[in-house]
């Protein structure tokens, strides 16, 4: 069943000061951006809002949270909504159905994924294809990107998915349970169900760091129609600068930025609210100005390819265009 749910209406509307009486101000425009989830993976988005850097160009941003695979995408494609959060590889399989979409500024620079072993599990070296072969691994489904990575560092390792290891492929949510029941000797987990799994001695701290190991990765970039650019520019444009600012002041104030994830997760305990920020700051998981580097896609575009998900080769610039964060870095 589909789920889709307004989670954020915020923003507002500017007034004119009394020494200008006279200036009219510009209507409020309101856009719709699609999410595949309602994580603190997005929190400068939610930043952004909080702090009303839309709003500065009388632009009101209300969150679509869509449950549905490529719901977040098809919202887009079909006019439903603005701009989605996911990653560009989206962009190269609408390209490859004729449909243009381009990833204008970035949110997410880092794979956010990690490796951990049950306890008498851990490895003892690096040898990863040794440590790695035989082994149950509990991770997302086929499609999801922890799924992608580990497909793409398995065949790096000259390892079979099919033969040389089991794939456990379930929920995100269940990859805990899993190898807290045996099912699985290795779990690929996000927060906050690392810490969890630390917490209940499940497993110890990660093994392998997906972010530090692969570095610049293009995981979640804001995306819009082409059609959108060509047609409303300046729109874009506001859009990117407000998600610029955002990224900057969740660096510049992490516990300001932390307080509006408290009230965008009130249900979310503090203990795993506070594990989850403190492992994105201390591995850099956001953007910090919304450019996508060549070789953020580069990563991406890799491991989509040897997953099998993305089929051709999908140049830079037939996805990407950061000509609206270049213009708008050089104002803030």
């Amino acid at each position: 069943m589909n789920r889709r749910k307004f989670l954020t209406t915020t923003g507002a509307l500017g007034f004119a000061s009394v020494a200008r009486p006279f200036i009219a101000h510009a209507a409020t425009r309101e856009i719709i951006v699609a999410e595949p989830v309602h994580g603190t993976g997005y929190l400068p988005l939610y930043v952004g809002i909080a702090n009303g850097y839309f709003a500065e160009a009388d632009v009101k941003v209300n969150i679509l949270t869509i449950e549905t695979g490529a719901g977040h995408t098809n919202a887009v494609l079909s006019g439903q909504a603005f701009a989605f959060i996911g990653g560009p590889e989206h962009n190269a399989f609408a390209k490859a159905k004729g449909a243009e979409l381009r990833a204008v500024v970035h949110c997410v620079d880092r794979g956010n994924v990690y490796y951990c072993a049950a306890k008498g599990q851990e490895p003892t070296g690096t040898d990863w294809a040794g440590y790695f072969k035989g082994k149950s691994i509990a991770l997302s489904q086929f499609g999801g990107t922890p799924n992608s990575i580990t497909r793409y560092l398995l065949k790096k390792w000259s390892l079979d998915a099919k033969s040389d290891v089991t794939l456990v492929e379930i929920a995100n949510s269940a990859v805990l349970p899993a190898v807290k029941s045996k099912q699985a000797q290795i779990g690929v987990a996000t927060e906050p169900f690392v810490t969890q799994g630390v917490r209940q001695s499940v497993w110890g701290e990660p093994f392998f760091n997906i972010p530090k190991e692969l570095g610049p990765y293009a995981y979640s970039t804001l995306n819009v129609r082409l059609d959108s650019i060509q047609k409303d520019p300046e729109l874009v444009r506001a859009f990117v600068r407000g998600m610029v600012k955002a990224l900057k002041f969740t660096y510049a104030e992490p516990d300001a930025a932390a307080d509006i994830a408290k009230k965008q997760f009130p249900t979310m305990p503090l203990e795993d609210l506070k594990a989850t920020l403190d492992r994105s700051f201390r591995d850099e998981m956001w953007s910090k100005d919304g450019m996508i580097s060549r070789q953020a896609w580069d990563t991406g575009s890799a491991v989509v390819r040897e997953a099998g998900i993305l089929k051709s080769d999908v140049k830079y610039d037939e996805i990407i265009d950061m000509s609206f964060v270049e213009s708008v870095r050089t104002s803030l």
